[in-house]
């Protein structure tokens, strides 16, 4: 097979993504033992991981607006040189107060750069192909969390928590020169790239649901009111909420609710992520293969399957049964994040995806930024035992059922392409 320009594309988009991935899970698998250094409370580590979401949210839309209007490769490159600096200055913290203002900081980089790689997709790929490459680049929401609690164990057990965040600095400024050297913001301007890919690349563009020309002058309002992206903001509310609440007291409840050590966690909760990828991959075969023509119903029996596997995570006394249960979570939670990004971004114009998709990710960073601090709330309310994660579980459950109920009325008017 020849090796395309776009080939690359993917490629670069997909590490700038684990990267980031990597730089924000380290703090889930931490924060216990920062818990026990700084002596936080339940909702104090639920604000420490939920910092970084109220500096990420808040930039999704800007990021997206910046990327429309200056070419996803600056804003790219910006936001991650930002979040690599501030990758390094949380490991100089030591206070709860200085680890809060450090992560939102952090949160800022990493929050204009999302709309950038969605940009750079829907310039490098065309729309056939889109499905599977918004999975490829989103399979690292669970390879990410997946290599972390090794990554960051073998780092803490040997020189403690703080080098995990000096060491992520390196990767991101090695990612700043590859989008520099190897993603233009015109593909026509890529050295090497052949007629006949361009061609390719703008196949399927008349059978979204407007035009280039008109896409290009709508203003932010219009976008926002197009339904499907406004119900994909609702869909993607629920389902992160479900998603975020897992991942980041994941490790927590290991340790705390089921007693196991450090290495032990770290195995263990590494294990929902690596399926997780075979989720995220199949999600996007799928929604671009025998589901590409109704695709609300992939994320509704994905969110229900997520919701039945998170009850049965909980409730079982099983340890062995507990981590098949929550293995399976992870499969069809992340299998639904695919699918839920992948509505809007096959059914609207590549001249408007950065300010879209920066709208429907800000409903995913708000659930993130909410999910740890709730979760936090209800083990605390919950006496902080062996049995007080039951009803943040039960929370979690509840909000992928809400994902499934909404997307049910996401209507696809166009055939996929």
């Amino acid at each position: 097979m020849k090796w395309k320009s776009r080939y690359t594309a993917v490629s670069i988009v997909f590490l700038i993504w684990l990267v980031s991935y990597l730089d924000r899970m380290v703090m889930s698998v931490a924060i216990p033992y920062i818990g026990m250094e700084f002596s936080l409370t339940p909702v104090e580590m639920g604000f420490v991981m939920s910092a970084f979401f109220a500096g990420y949210a808040l930039c999704q839309i800007p990021g997206g607006i910046l990327a429309d209007k200056f070419g996803a490769q600056k804003v790219m490159m910006a936001g991650i040189f930002w979040w690599s600096i501030f990758t390094g200055v949380t490991g100089l913290v030591g206070s709860f107060t200085t680890m809060i203002l450090a992560r939102i900081v952090f949160g800022i980089g990493e929050g204009i750069t999302p709309s950038g790689t969605w940009k750079t997709l829907a310039t490098w790929t065309p729309v056939k192909e889109r499905g599977f490459a918004n999975s490829i680049m989103l399979s690292t929401n669970a390879l990410g969390p997946a290599i972390a609690p090794l990554f960051v164990v073998a780092i803490m057990a040997a020189l403690g928590w703080r080098y995990a965040f000096y060491l992520l600095v390196i990767p991101g400024l090695i990612l700043c020169f590859l989008i520099w050297k190897f993603l233009p913001d015109n593909p026509a301007d890529k050295k090497g790239i052949t007629p006949e890919e361009l061609q390719e690349l703008q196949e399927g563009e008349q059978g979204l649901e407007q035009d280039t020309s008109s896409a290009a002058k709508m203003s932010f309002f219009q976008v926002v009111q197009y339904p499907a992206v406004w119900k994909s903001f609702c869909i993607m509310f629920f389902s992160n909420t479900a998603c975020w609440g897992f991942m980041t007291w994941l490790p927590t409840f290991l340790v705390q609710g089921r007693g196991f050590n450090m290495s032990d966690m770290g195995i263990v909760a590494s294990l929902p992520f690596f399926v997780g990828i075979v989720g995220a991959l199949a999600g996007g075969k799928l929604i671009d293969g025998l589901f590409a023509n109704n695709r609300r119903i992939l994320v509704c029996v994905g969110e229900l399957m997520a919701a039945l596997f998170l009850y049965l995570t909980y409730s079982t006394a099983d340890v062995t049964m507990m981590i098949v249960y929550q293995t399976a979570a992870g499969f069809f939670i992340f299998m639904c994040l695919i699918c839920v990004m992948s509505l809007p971004l096959t059914a609207i114009s590549k001249e408007i995806t950065g300010r879209a998709m920066g709208i429907v990710n800000t409903a995913g960073q708000l659930a993130g930024f909410l999910a740890p601090i709730t979760i936090g709330y209800l083990v605390q309310i919950s006496g902080g035992g062996a049995n007080s994660f039951d009803t943040a579980f039960m929370y979690l459950a509840g909000m992928a059922v809400m994902a499934a109920l909404v997307s049910l009325t996401f209507t696809q008017k166009k055939k996929a392409a």
